[in-house]
């Protein structure tokens, strides 16, 4: 979910500063998540025909440099016996100490990533524009990655200076230092200009050592403009995602490189949600659903595995390709809490990857592991310099208030919190809606620094929503309310339901047994007990991206007598401040609005 125009970040956050004083498969007792043909093993010697090379990648980590907290900081594994269990995982302290011992004796080793590893971040990152994340992605060995949608959060000036370097236009150098940029390239392949037609930043990158050759191709899903704002994206085309790999593996070809990886910014939804869950099982490639599966069937045969991302889930498959031979598809979830170590046999004489070589597995970003000094490091230096702005209390909560599920408590909270900023600004106003994907995490009961468990900080509140929108008011008819109800599950979002978070009084009914529009129970929409009559006008809250059309909720965008609020953040903080106190916190919403039928 895209902020709105970004820059406005930062002054709110200036303004609210003012006002203070591997190698290998898992375990053989584990479920397999490590897939490998079961053809006859090559012999890989460094000096022979054979050559192991690793590539190590993850995906979506969204400036998450400190441990995440909550569902958003844990991992679910699958044991022997069938039962699961939760593990504490990520914080870039980890991940370079797990990566950099991965890398222990692997001296042809690759580092990729899928993109989004920027935007929507917690504040010690996007407070500063995400050049801490940078910094650390430097620092972690980054070789390569492609651009996700919300690499085009601030659009693509603010990509391109991410990439090169230079202060930030408007808030110029943080702490005195000119910022450097990304060590590594980004890759946009099947993002261009509109006026030139050609791609922004580069296509694909060779990585070559001692002979050995292998291309990557990044792109990211070609619906990024329904999922950005409209600013972010101007002047930018997104083309489809099989037709510009396969251009670009022919290129490559034709250069003479034929081993090639695609790192897409576009995923799938394995059955189970555990990190080592076998989604080749019964089959290849059975337990995976979503657009990545038609993607990696129409793929050319000439790339040899699949770096995804985008849709936060683990998996290691393999997915057949155009030819019918197996090829790997890997996800590493998001937040660093995973990453994925492949093993690429490249064969000398042909320049080519063995696949009958090709294995994969996920693997945990665990905090039982020395934490890497100098991540340490970067994470003291930017958080010190948001430390008085991050550290403010805004107000208390009685528990963990999730955003997990088809209604989350932290969306009712939001919701409530958007339609009483509404309410004071327009007393006509009358619900409010907002969109799940703007919701990154949830607000822990437990504290997360030295201010007291049930304390909820500016920079947790941050966190939970990052994207500088305004809170907006249109006036819609109860016929609109409905059919943007039903869009949640049909048209664009029919495969996959965004289903809008709503204020106190609206209700409905869900029926998950009926496909597409049918599953919004029409006459089931009431407000405050009263059934929603499609004739009259209603005053509708929502986020600017919503209120733009995004998400695929078309008829939101075409609403009337716009008025354009103020910031989403402070319309939560401002909540939780007059609703919460130490002695009386605010309690967990029960999430109880929404009627769901199975």
């Amino acid at each position: 979910m895209p902020p709105t125009i970004r820059y406005r970040r930062t002054h709110r956050l200036l303004a609210a500063a003012a006002g203070l004083a591997t190698v290998g498969a898992l375990a053989a007792a584990m479920p397999a998540s490590a897939h490998q043909d079961k053809a006859t093993p090559l012999h890989h010697h460094g000096s022979g025909r054979y050559q192991d090379v690793q590539l190590l990648s993850f995906n979506d980590l969204h400036g998450n440099l400190e441990p995440p907290t909550g569902s958003s900081g844990r991992v679910t594994e699958l044991e022997a016996d069938g039962t699961t269990k939760t593990i504490d995982a990520g914080g870039v302290e980890y991940l370079a100490t797990h990566l950099r011992n991965a890398r222990k004796g692997n001296k042809y080793s690759i580092t990729a990533a899928a993109g989004d590893m920027v935007g929507a971040s917690p504040l010690i990152s996007g407070l500063f524009h995400d050049e801490p994340t940078i910094d650390a992605l430097n620092g972690l060995d980054l070789d390569v990655t492609s651009v996700g949608n919300h690499e085009f959060d601030e659009g693509a000036k603010e990509l391109a200076r991410l990439q090169k370097g230079g202060c930030h236009p408007t808030d110029g150098c943080y702490g005195g230092e000119k910022f450097t940029g990304a060590d590594f390239p980004y890759l946009a392949a099947n993002v261009t200009d509109e006026k030139t037609g050609k791609p922004i930043l580069k296509p694909y990158w060779v990585w070559k050592k001692n002979g050995v050759k292998i291309g990557f191709i990044g792109v990211t899903l070609e619906g990024t403009p329904n999922i950005v704002s409209a600013e972010g994206v101007k002047g930018l085309k997104f083309g489809d995602e099989v037709e510009t790999i396969n251009k670009y593996a022919k290129e490559l070809q034709h250069q003479g490189v034929k081993s090639i990886v695609a790192l897409i910014h576009e995923g799938g939804a394995p059955a189970s949600t555990a990190y080592n869950f076998d989604c080749d099982s019964p089959g290849a490639g059975d337990g995976i659903s979503g657009p990545i599966v038609d993607i990696a069937k129409n793929v050319t045969p000439a790339v040899d595995a699949l770096i995804t991302g985008h849709t936060h889930q683990a998996y290691a498959c393999t997915i057949p390709d155009p030819a019918g031979r197996p090829r790997m598809v890997t996800s590493a979830s998001s937040f660093g809490r995973l990453y994925t170590d492949t093993t690429l046999t490249y064969d000398r004489w042909t320049g080519d990857i063995a696949r009958t070589a090709v294995k994969s597995a996920n693997h945990v970003v665990t905090r039982d592991v020395a934490k890497a000094a100098d991540m340490t490091s970067l994470i003291t230096k930017w958080k010190a310099l948001s430390a008085p702005v991050a550290s403010r209390s805004i107000g208390y909560i009685a528990g963990d208030i999730g955003n997990t599920g088809t209604e989350s408590p932290m969306g009712d909270l939001i919701a409530d919190a958007q339609l009483a900023y509404a309410k004071s600004v327009d007393q006509e106003a009358d619900l409010a809606v907002m969109n799940p994907g703007g919701i990154r995490a949830g607000l822990t009961y437990t504290a997360s620094g030295g201010e007291g468990d049930g304390v909820v900080t500016y920079g947790e509140a941050y966190t939970v929503q990052p994207f500088a929108n305004t809170v907006n008011l249109v006036d819609l008819t109860g016929a609109q309310v409905i059919t943007a109800l039903q869009q949640q599950v049909s048209g664009a979002n029919e495969a996959a339901p965004k289903i809008l978070q709503i204020s106190k009084g609206l209700t409905y009914t869900l029926d998950q047994t009926k496909t597409g529009a049918a599953r919004v129970v029409a006459d089931s929409v009431k407000l405050n007990g009263t059934a929603i009559d499609p004739a009259a006008t209603y005053r509708v809250a929502m986020n600017s991206f919503l209120a733009g059309g995004g998400d695929g909720f078309a008829e939101l965008g075409k609403g009337t007598n716009v008025r354009v609020g103020g910031d989403d953040l402070a319309a939560l903080g401002a909540y939780l401040t007059a609703n919460s106190s130490a002695s009386t916190p605010y309690p967990v919403p029960a999430a109880d609005r929404i009627t769901i039928v199975q």
